[in-house]
């Protein structure tokens, strides 16, 4: 039995990187004598375990077969006569088919190392078309080490755009479609995603609703204002993306008329239902896609469109949704050139808002129902929004 470390953490190691995990081939083993040795197994379609004291994951060395369209359509055979050479052919980019033996020598049978030097993402074998992910996992790379001066190989990009025209990205479920978009958002240069997607023709099945928008648009524009150092970057940057996407580039992220505002919203909860998103992915798209429109527009701001857009936030129950809502607002509004005056004004009214929602009218509900004690709940809250306003404008 031979162990070898595998993939992102050579890859990361060589680069100077830090390492997040690492991953291990075991060559010559069997499922039993993994057990044996305690290992957990947890692969369903093929032998993986987890080792018991880090955590790590151990996958026996295994050659695969496409059997059916899709991501998942493939027959896998791992066995003690599986080759560490056999193993790594199967792998999606040069840069991760290397492997590290236990004293530290590198076996690279792809030119792994050199594309690393080169600063290249190019494609291990013609077997790269049979995986339709490959295509997210290429332009997340590219995404995540743009920074660094990395490029794709123009051979590569052919196949991902051969793959795009093949009908083949229909067959990828939308959660993984989502998980590979969320691992993006959440890490450097998201924007980068977004142009690879566009180069190779993958973003009309994939990502239909942004397919038709320029290249320069709000919504990539906006990925690059919202820092990777903020908490929830990957939740910010969505909202972000969604809500500019929801409107038309010509205007302001949301509307002040409410009917057109209500068609942003249902832009933006179709984005997310079609790929199942979280619920706070869902919900933080279309707060500030539906309400908070008064918020691009701070000169004319009134009371009556503030409380609105607490509403529809539910601010009142859920403040933390006001603070997500504050950083998406400040980025969208800079990328839409508006002055810092306008920004700043808006920062405020956000930062204020939670306190002018908390009202108190236990003393006077007495003897009230539920709906007259929610009108008065509403007649308060609005007294205290304009008033909000009005400090704001008196600076």
């Amino acid at each position: 039995m031979q162990v070898y470390l595998v993939g992102g953490a050579v890859r990361d190691e060589l680069l100077g990187r830090p390492v997040s995990e690492r991953d291990w081939v075991v060559v010559g083993a069997t499922p039993e004598a993994m057990i044996e040795l305690g290992f957990r197994p947890v692969g369903r379609d093929f032998p993986v375990f987890i080792d018991p004291d880090t955590g790590e994951e151990y996958a026996l060395a295994r050659t695969e077969r496409k059997t059916a369209p899709g991501h998942q359509g493939f027959a896998f055979h791992a066995a003690p006569d599986v080759t560490l050479e056999q193993d790594l052919v199967r792998r999606d980019l040069t840069v991760n088919a290397m492997a590290q033996t236990a004293d530290g020598d590198i076996i690279d049978p792809h030119g792994g190392r050199a594309d690393l030097e080169a600063r290249v993402l190019r494609h291990v074998s013609p077997a790269f078309l049979e995986d339709p992910l490959r295509v997210l996992r290429v332009a997340r790379f590219a995404a995540r080490y743009h920074g660094l001066g990395f490029r794709i190989a123009d051979e590569t990009l052919e196949l991902m755009r051969t793959l795009a025209r093949s009908g083949e990205l229909d067959a990828l479920t939308p959660e993984r479609v989502w998980q590979e978009l969320e691992r993006t958002l959440a890490g450097a240069d998201p924007r980068v995603f977004f142009d690879v997607l566009r180069e190779v023709e993958a973003l009309p099945p994939l990502l239909p609703e942004l397919a038709e928008l320029p290249a320069d648009h709000a919504a990539f524009r906006v990925l690059s204002k919202v820092g990777a150092a903020q908490q929830e970057p990957a939740l910010l940057r969505w909202i972000a993306l969604v809500t500019a996407a929801a409107r038309d580039q010509r205007q302001l992220p949301v509307a002040d008329d409410a009917a057109d505002a209500a068609a942003a919203g249902k832009v933006a909860v179709a984005i997310c239902e079609r790929l199942r998103t979280s619920r706070d992915h869902r919900d933080g798209a279309l707060a500030l896609a539906r309400g908070f429109a008064p918020l691009s527009v701070p000169d004319h701001l009134t009371p009556q469109d503030l409380l609105r857009a607490a509403e529809v936030a539910d601010a009142a129950r859920r403040p933390d949704r006001l603070a997500r809502l504050a950083v998406v607002t400040s980025a969208l509004l800079g990328v839409l050139g508006a002055s810092a005056d306008r920004r700043q004004r808006s920062e405020a009214v956000l930062a204020a808002l939670p306190a002018a929602l908390r009202v108190d009218v236990s003393a006077h509900a007495e003897g009230l129902d539920g709906s007259a004690i929610g009108e008065m709940v509403r007649t308060r809250r609005l007294a205290a929004v304009e008033a909000l306003l009005q400090e704001v404008e008196d600076g």
